[in-house]
């Protein structure tokens, strides 16, 4: 247990919506049953959510259509208020922080990108993306240069004087991330951005969004109703339902043991290979003299090495980064992952 102060803390954090929320909930002294508040006018968005990001990690909050995603990632960002619960952003409480404060924190720690590109359609991609330096007092070189560097990092360049118009829908997501990353924000809150795309488009955001996260290392709270957005993009994935978050753990665990039968439901049709690392399954090194010499990384999608583990008559040495040994896999713990059932 790592004793490192969370990015993001959400505490029992409620949002209920309707003129007697407060006095409600205070009733209710936090057991809240959404179907009786409902029925007194009130509609429960998040209930009792609570949960920590650490510096560095993805979390992807998913659910279906009016699960309570979007409204949890609004009160951790305080776009919404929260009808009750504490909510640190590094240790500061993001509920007692004033209009002018709050304003400061979203423009020097806090980037955001939502679904609609909401980019400016008379200005240019390159002024769309220095726009928020200058907003902050940059000078006009400076943010352009900045910007130039945001079109190269998201791969767009040659069109930086292409207008909105004139651009594909993956070309414009593009630009609002570039726009979102240029005042260099230490937390990132994203809600359903690839939503809007093609399913071609799609994956190709997602490749691109990992291979940006995988050099930039920023904390980030990521929202979506599509599992297999979440199964790829995620360290740690909550599972939200009617406002509850049922189950929050990496993808492995959730695929392999979920927690309830909600979550199961999401699960069992998931070809397990597809999601599950090497790691997830490996048994611990038991004897490193009888092992294959053929080496599988501990990061490898099953289903990437599966074959080539199925062709070794040894157990396979699964390794790290540093290409130490850190445990082992059997070609018959890759068929009854691939082949076996469920349970």
């Amino acid at each position: 247990m790592t004793s490192v102060e969370p990015v993001i803390r959400c505490e029992s954090v409620y949002k209920i919506f309707g003129a007697n929320a407060e006095k409600m909930l205070k009733d209710a002294n936090g057991n809240v049953d959404a179907k009786i508040f409902q029925e007194a006018g009130c509609i429960v968005g998040v209930n009792n959510a609570s949960f920590d990001v650490s510096r560095g990690e993805m979390l992807v909050v998913m659910g279906l259509s009016g699960s309570g995603k979007s409204t949890l990632l609004r009160c951790a960002s305080r776009l919404t208020d929260a009808t009750s619960g504490k909510i640190y952003i590094d240790g500061q409480d993001l509920l007692s922080l004033k209009n002018k404060e709050l304003i400061e924190l979203r423009r020097n720690k806090m980037g955001m990108v939502f679904q609609s590109f909401a980019l400016l359609p008379h200005k240019t991609v390159l002024e769309n993306i220095a726009f928020p330096l200058q907003i902050k007092g940059i000078k006009t070189k400076d943010s352009v240069s900045k910007a130039m560097e945001m079109v190269k990092l998201v791969g767009l360049d040659g069109r930086e004087n292409y207008f909105p118009r004139e651009l594909s829908g993956g070309q414009q997501q593009r630009v609002g991330i570039a726009r979102s990353l240029a005042v260099e924000p230490d937390i990132w809150f994203l809600d359903e951005p690839f939503s809007a795309l093609d399913p071609l488009i799609r994956k190709e955001m997602q490749d691109e969004f990992l291979r940006l996260q995988s050099s930039l290392k920023k904390t980030i709270l990521f929202v979506t109703h599509d599992f297999d957005e979440a199964l790829k993009l995620a360290d740690r994935i909550a599972i939200m339902k009617d406002g509850i978050i049922e189950q929050l753990d990496t993808p492995a665990n959730i695929v392999l043991n979920p927690a309830t039968e909600y979550v199961r439901k999401f699960t069992q049709e998931v070809p397990r290979e597809k999601v599950l690392k090497i790691e997830a399954v490996m048994d611990p090194v038991a004897d490193e003299q009888n092992l294959s010499d053929f080496k599988v990384s501990k990061d490898a999608i099953i289903e990437t090495v599966a074959e080539k583990i199925l062709d070794q008559e040894k157990s396979v040495p699964v390794i790290d980064s540093n290409q130490q040994v850190v445990g082992i896999i059997k070609p018959s713990k890759v068929i009854h992952v691939v082949f076996g059932n469920s349970e």
